[in-house]
């Protein structure tokens, strides 16, 4: 049930956010026959922006040509807002069908046209007691709508509560019932992912509170509201509440034309009738679907449902249409992966040139105030040059000197975060050689064992061939366990990989339980297989002492891991400057030096102790208390930043403990 809802969640938010200022809806006969029969292009312009509303969730294509139709003549008279709302307009549609690309550029175009309140003397058509500034507003807040939708369409949703926070701060602004509704139901959308429901089912009825007080020409996505509460009880497992809000969605969805909810709808009914085995419902439910994502153009949302009717047909043993649905699916689905790709890198391209445009506005900006600074400046120096000669001299030279400090200081900052990222990254390399050997262990199993059960597999069809059945399980139940092995081997090098990823990865600064033993004993031996892979001839001791009953903590898992690895590769940096140094004035007798490497943990009442220790030369007293000091370093140069501990220190700090040094000369 969970799983389905997180599908049903994903396909549905994108959808939702779809709505424009101009809300009428008119009968299709009368906008086709109005196109047809004026000359006058403001008509038609206005026409064209109906019928860009009257085909979304219709027919996305239709929505599109007509918006951009419209858009054409808009310039040509030089409408403004009335460009940006049909910019806007378009964003909804492009979105859905994917082109990601042009929906960042039309929905730029538009913000950019909408807030700027100087276009406001270009308001053409206003609605009721609608004023230009509240028709400006309104553009504006249906656009960050479109841009929340559009995040959320290419899996980027970082600014989702500032843009969201602002969409409602403009539609209170602007008196829009119908936007203020739309932004409720994002802020809904988020109490139903992190599984706040009751918030959630609360601002879903807000919305459809507001909606109730429109017009019923105006109504037509009320039923997506239904459908997004209908989800909700779903996923609280009241099935009876979830049909009940489904079947009203399917209801003003065909009673307000909106074919594209009527499919989500008739999807989400769906699996909800598979959740109670009642396969024939399920069945009839996603054929409508189907059948109303092929009207509307949905091809995304074909494929998922082709692959469910595959899935019903199978379950029912009908394996010709269960194999005409994957194949159907299959085939449209690679065409669509090739098709986001390129869009997506579309995208990425667009916004990245947009970053560069503000940037050069910013320079040219910067450079226009600073020529217009310097030219007051020379004009008040050149009324007073007679009489503060020698006081512009000194104040000349001291600006040169205060420029050449703040340069210095900037180069200094700047070498400051490269040794700080330097360090950071320095111990991703001392892992990497660590990885690779620990790595290696369980594929080396997986291709023995793989190799075992192709030859087990051949024993078992001579087997059969000989019609020694018995023989042939025995064999089978040989070439289960290998594959179970592999499968545990496989595992275990994803848990490495995983690992590895997390480590160099910038922490979130989000802390979560965390195992320390197993956390200090990967990083423990991650790092002596890495210095072994760089260093065949060092060798150590490993000893460990975990407290096994140590239960898990929250912390930073990446930011202690490095504290962890930082002090291990200083221990073995210590143990093996002691052992090639040859000077360890051992006792007479002693059997020799063996460079021997500890790591312990303990509770200690409401804390924890990690503790690393070696017994390399020691700490002279001298330099002990300048160790967490930054940049200080006893390593030869290149060898070391002498940011390490000193990163070590403030983690641990910031964790609310503290780190401490015992240590013995010798």
């Amino acid at each position: 049930m969970k799983k389905f809802l997180r599908i049903v969640l994903l396909v549905f938010t994108p959808m939702l956010a779809t709505s424009q200022h101009y809300t009428q809806q008119w009968p299709l006969s009368e906008l086709l026959n109005e196109l047809k029969t004026t000359n006058n292009d403001t008509i038609r312009m206005e026409t064209y922006l109906k019928l860009g509303i009257y085909y979304d969730n219709v027919n996305l294509d239709s929505a599109v040509y007509y918006s951009e139709k419209g858009i054409v003549l808009a310039k040509q008279f030089h409408l403004k807002l009335h460009e940006a709302e049909m910019l806007m307009n378009s964003s909804f549609p492009l979105n859905k069908i994917g082109n990601y690309g042009r929906t960042l550029e039309v929905l730029t175009k538009a913000m950019e046209i909408a807030e700027n309140p100087e276009n406001e003397k270009y308001a053409w058509h206003l609605v009721g007691r609608q004023t230009a500034r509240t028709y400006r507003l309104t553009i504006l807040g249906y656009a960050y709508l479109s841009l929340l939708s559009l995040h959320y369409s290419i899996g980027d949703e970082s600014n989702r509560p500032a843009e969201t926070a602002k969409g409602l701060e403009i539609a209170k602004a602007s008196g829009d019932s119908m936007l203020l509704g739309f932004l409720y139901s994002t802020v809904a959308d988020a109490f139903f992912a992190s599984n706040r429901l009751d918030s959630s089912i609360l601002y879903y009825q807000k919305a459809i509170q507001l909606f109730s007080g429109l017009p019923i020409s105006q109504r037509k996505w009320e039923a997506e509201f239904y459908l997004a509460v209908g989800n909700v009880y779903a996923k609280m497992g009241n099935t009876n509440l979830a049909r009940e809000n489904y079947n009203t969605a399917i209801d003003i969805g065909v009673k307000q034309n909106n074919t594209s909810i009527a499919g989500f709808t008739f999807l989400s009914l769906a699996r909800l009738e598979q959740q109670l085995n009642r396969t024939d419902s399920a069945l009839l439910s996603a054929k409508n679907a189907l059948a109303a994502f092929t009207v509307v153009g949905d091809a995304k949302n074909r494929v998922s449902t082709m692959k469910m009717l595959s899935g019903f047909y199978r379950n029912k043993r009908m394996a010709d249409s269960s194999f005409f649905y994957l194949t159907q699916a299959t085939m449209l689905g690679d065409s669509l992966a090739i098709i986001e790709k390129k869009k997506l890198k579309e995208v990425q391209t667009i916004g990245f040139n947009e970053q560069m445009r503000v940037q050069n506005l910013e320079k040219e900006n910067i450079q226009t105030a600073n020529r217009r600074r310097t030219y007051t400046l020379l004009a008040g120096l050149g009324i007073f040059l007679l009489i503060v000669i020698l006081l512009y001299r000194n104040n000349l030279q001291r600006k040169k000197a205060n420029g050449v400090l703040e340069l210095t200081l900037s180069d200094l900052r700047s070498t400051q975060s490269q040794l700080i990222q330097a360090e950071k990254m320095a111990s991703l390399g001392e892992l990497t050689a660590g990885i690779a050997h620990e790595i290696q262990n369980p594929l080396n199993f997986v291709n023995n064992f793989s190799e075992v059960s192709n030859e087990l597999i051949d024993e078992m069809n001579t087997e059969l061939d000989k019609g020694d059945i018995q023989e042939a399980k025995v064999i089978a139940v040989d070439v289960k366990q290998n594959l179970e092995k592999i499968n545990h081997h496989g595992k275990r090098a994803d848990a490495i990989v995983k690992g590895m990823l997390q480590h160099s990865q910038s922490s979130s600064g989000v802390k979560e339980p965390t195992d320390i033993n197993k956390l200090a004993d990967e990083y423990l031996r991650l790092a002596y297989h890495g210095l072994r892979a760089k260093d065949k001839s060092f060798n150590a001791t490993l000893e460990t002492n975990y407290d096994e009953s140590l239960e898990k903590i929250n912390i930073i898992p990446q930011d202690i891991g490095r504290v962890i690895l930082n002090l291990i590769t200083n221990a073995f940096y210590a143990v093996d400057e002691k052992k090639k140094s040859g000077t360890e004035n051992l006792p007479s007798g002693q059997a020799g030096y063996e460079p021997t490497v500890s790591i312990a943990t303990k509770k200690l009442n409401d804390a924890i102790e990690i503790s690393v220790s070696d017994n390399g030369y020691g700490i002279p007293d001298n330099i002990k208390e300048k160790i967490f000091q930054p940049f200080f370093t006893t390593k030869p140069t290149g060898q070391g930043t002498g940011l390490g501990l000193s990163l070590a220190y403030d983690i641990v700090k910031a964790h609310g403990g503290e780190l401490k040094v015992k240590t013995q000369k010798g």
